[in-house]
This record gives structure tokens, sequence and C-alpha cells, in this order.
């Protein structure tokens, strides 16, 4: 195979597998996988020709190009952030392939393909779990606007989405072999039969589960705040907060009433952490100004993000990310604050922090690093967080997931907030940071997943972007424009329902990461085994 020919067949991969974070179909994820797979079954051909390590710089140039084109918006907030994320993930991703290929390489056809779905699940999940988390281009999270097609999801989660992609590729792969290879019809028949139960089977029972659905429950009457706030001129004096509480409230009268339940307001909507003391939250005029505004509305409820801070008493109750400076021991937070009618305060800390951005990984042994955090948002070094996920617990006794920005991708971490009784989900952002391009459609698309797997009604409110509503099949409703000031109000129905994917999580991906180790340790001994019978 020519030199070109290969290369052709690397770039091919990495735009096929783009095009669905870019709201091309989904489906087109069938085939995404089968230039690279032709190429890495030509090399487990002819690995007498050529080692191991050939594949790998193929490899890399299609995860690189597959990296850089969904994901190449991160520059808007961080060149070095956008840099480190595209290199580094497509080189994690290719030795991921490259291990897969020595699997092949070693074992017999069926067993290498199992090899390439567990190593790469395994791979997956791992960047959900791991100190510098960014599970952004799981491969089941490419259905997330075709969400007719997956609500079997509430079952399996994105990872089931992710083995199906993988068991087709492999499918067709084996189909497009036989023809090449000039195989008899009937050596098709098997991988025919079972492509086609793999294909009309799940989409079947998809659309079965979409259009039989019935949301029960009862409603809550929401008004979504979109303040539009520029977060790159954006002001952090006194005078500027204030502008912003006087926006917050403009737009909420706009749409407010009687009625309304629960007023949300977007992450960081008030970003000075200096006015937001966690320790004297009742002395706070922004909150008493709010307070004051709710008192002529005696059902309603308020959601919003603010940047806080925490001061500890000395250093031995300090955490690993707490902050020295003016005679003070402290760590600063993204905050979700729950307002009640009665001036009850609750706090969220959000606890899936960005990297680069939000937070130092391995913060234990790189702490010293933690002044050159990117600058982004009025904040540096490594931010605080809480350990596991809390909900909101309102006057009438509805209990809310307060979902903050990046919180919202990943599946497993949502579903705590369920199983401890989460009602609602309310995801909180601020998706202004990537200005206008396909980062913000990406974010709130995977709100539809978070909305099938638990099977719960999501409010959304974003800074820009898109605010909206997602009813439990995952539909978006109401969605705001781009970079305008706007609220919408509408009604969600709260669910208690606890579906499978709530109640045991990314099983897959734990049997896949089992399965994974069972095998490297294959590698290992047989490769020992053969080197010792060389020997004698």
């Amino acid at each position: 195979m020519k030199r070109s020919t290969r290369i052709l067949l690397s770039v091919l991969t990495g735009v096929l597998l783009s095009l669905a974070w870019l709201k091309f179909p989904g489906w087109i994820l069938f085939v995404a996988f089968l230039p690279l797979l032709y190429l890495e079954n030509y090399f487990v051909e002819n690995k007498s020709e050529y080692r191991s390590v050939s594949i790998w710089g193929h490899a890399y140039l299609s995860f690189f190009l597959w990296n850089l084109i969904t994901t190449w918006w991160i520059v808007n907030a961080t060149l070095a952030g956008a840099v480190l994320a595209i290199v580094a993930n497509s080189f994690v991703m290719s030795m991921v392939f490259w291990l897969v290929h020595v699997a092949r390489r070693n074992f017999k056809s069926n067993l290498g393909y199992l090899a390439l779905i567990v190593f790469w699940i395994s791979y997956e999940y791992v960047h959900y779990h791991w100190d510098i988390e960014w599970p952004w281009l799981t491969l089941g999270n490419g259905f997330a606007n075709n969400i007719k097609l997956v609500q079997w999801y509430e079952f399996s989660g994105v990872f089931g989405g992710s083995v199906w992609i993988l068991l087709i590729n492999i499918l067709i792969l084996k189909l497009v072999k036989n023809r090449l290879n000039g195989e008899h019809i009937t050596v098709s028949f098997k991988p025919m039969f079972i492509l086609a139960i793999l294909l009309i089977v799940p989409v079947s029972l998809s659309l079965k589960m979409f259009y039989s659905y019935e949301e029960t429950g009862e409603s809550k009457n929401i008004v979504v705040i979109q303040p539009n706030i520029d977060p790159y001129n954006e002001e952090y004096d006194l005078a500027a907060e204030n502008k912003k509480l006087e926006t917050f409230i403009s737009l909420t009268n706009q749409k407010i009433d009687k009625e309304t339940d629960f007023v949300i307001g977007p992450e960081t909507l008030f970003e000075n952490p200096g006015y937001w003391n966690e320790s004297n939250l009742d002395n706070n005029p922004m909150l008493q100004e709010l307070s004051y505004f709710l008192n002529s509305y005696p059902k309603t409820e308020m959601i919003f993000g603010v940047s806080s801070y925490k001061v500890y008493p000395d250093k031995e109750s300090a955490t690993i990310t707490a902050r020295r400076g003016n005679n003070m021991i402290y760590d600063m937070f993204n905050t979700a604050i729950y307002l009640g009618n009665d001036g009850q305060k609750q706090i969220y800390h959000k606890s899936k922090l960005v990297v680069g951005v939000e937070k130092m990984p391995f913060a234990k042994y790189l702490g010293f690093l933690g002044d050159i955090v990117i600058d982004i948002g009025g904040t540096t070094n490594s931010l605080g967080r809480q350990q596991e996920s809390s909900n909101f617990i309102s006057m009438d006794s509805t209990i809310v997931a307060p979902v903050i920005c990046y919180e919202s991708v990943f599946g497993e971490y949502v579903t705590e907030y369920v199983k401890n009784g989460a009602d609602l989900i309310f995801i909180i952002t601020n998706d202004g940071w990537w200005k206008d391009t396909p980062g913000y459609h990406q974010h709130l698309s995977f709100a539809s997943l978070r909305a099938i797997e638990t099977r719960r009604s999501i409010a959304r409110s974003a800074n820009t972007g898109i605010s909206c509503f997602v009813n439990q099949r995952g539909e978006i409703l109401q969605a705001t424009d781009w970079w305008v000031e706007d609220s919408i109000q509408g009604n969600i129905n709260v669910s208690n329902k606890m579906t499978f994917y709530v109640k045991y999580g990314d099983y897959i991906a734990r049997v896949s990461l089992f399965l994974s180790i069972l095998l490297i340790m294959k590698i290992v001994v047989d490769r020992l085994l053969k080197k010792n019978s060389v020997l004698r």
C-alpha cells in the first residue's frame, strides 16, 4: 500500500470522526473508524514487514484531526490549553490504538477486536476519573444530536453508544475484507446478520421508547435568565456587580409571576469573589436585594452562580487548594447558591473543575505550579471543590440538582445527584468563553444525554450560549439565541424514576477495564513464553 494511500485513510478517519460533533448525523460514526481499521489490518497482515510502531503515526494523524476539528474553539479561552488538549489527547488516543494493534498482532482476529472495544472503552472511562479529565470526545456523545436513536442510554449511558459504534465498524470491516478477498457471499451471511440485528434492534427499541414515553409527576414553573455578560470585557468592581444585579432582576421581571417556582441564573452571575464571603452571606447586600425582590412572589426560589471564598481559621483546617494572602488562609470556589423565599441559603461548590482553567492537575505533586494556572474569569490558582455532589432542597421539599457547567459532561457523576433524591436538574453555565463556535452547541447537546440517562427534566441557564428546557426524552425546548439578553418561562415535570443507568452507572466501562487488564496480562505472558521458547 502506497504511503499516500495510508495517509489518505488516516485523514479520512479523522474527518469522519469529527462530523458528529459538528451537527452531522451520528450514524456517520458507524463507518468513521473503517479507514483506519482497514489500514491497521494491512499492517497486521504484513507484520513481518512492519513493526508495531508503524501504525502509531497514522493513528496520531487521525486522532489529531478529530481533536483539532471538533475542539479548536478552546483557543478562544486559552491558546496553551487548546494546544495541550489537542496534542496530548491525540497522543493518548494514538497510544491506545497502538496497544490495540499490538494485541491484534498477538491474538486471533476476534480476540484482537475485543481488545479494540475494551481498550478504547477503558481509555474513555479513565478520562472521566483521572486528574486531567477530558471526556468531551467519548464516542457515545456523538449521538447527542440524534436522541431518537439512543433512548436506551437510560440502560447503558454513553458507553453503550461507544460499544455500538465500535462493533458496527468492526462488522463492516469484516464485510469489506470478505468482498476484497473474493470470499463467497455465504461467508458474509453471519456478519451481515449480526450487523442487521445491531442496527435494527437498538434503533427500533429507541424509537418505540421515544414515542411511547410519557412524563408523570408534578409540574414546576421555571424562569430561566440569560444575562449575556461578555466574559472577555467583564468588569468586577462594585458598580459592575450591581449592574449585573439590575440586569438579572430586570430580565426576571419580564417572565416571573405568582406561579413561578424557581428562577435560575447562570454560572458566575456575580464574578467578584470579594463580595461573596460564605461565612457572612446574611449580610451580603446583593442577596438582601434579591430576598426583598422575592417577597412579592411567595412561591418563588432562586438558584444562580457566584465566585465565592471561604476563610479557614488555620493551616491545619485548610485544603490543598487553599491560598494565603491579606492575612488569611482561604479557598475560592465556583459556587451555586440557593436562595429560598424565606431567606434560607444553601451552597454547592463545583466539583468537576476544568483542567488548566480552574485547577492544577495532580496538585498534590505540582502545587508549586499553581501560579501559572491559566487566568480566566478573574481567578488564578486552583479553585476549591467539594468532593461529591449535593442537592438543594426547596421549601416544598422538591430536590434539585445544581449542575455547574463542565459537570454536565459527566454522566455517572450526574447520576449521583439523582441517587441522592434529585427530582429536577438545573444546569448553570457560562459558555461565553467559547464565543460563537461549535463549542457551546456541543456543550448544550450533552444535556440531552443527561436527561435520557436519568429521565430527569432539565432547566439550563447559560450566561450566553443557549438557555433552554430539556424534557425527559432529551428534547430541547425554547432554546434562546446566541449573544442576546433573554429570559424564558416554562413548565417541566419532576420525576422520581430510577433508571438502570442511575442505579448501576458506568458498569460497561468497569467490565471493559477488567477485561483490558486481563488482555494486557495475556500479551505480556505470551511474549515472555515466546521469548523463553526462543532462548531454549
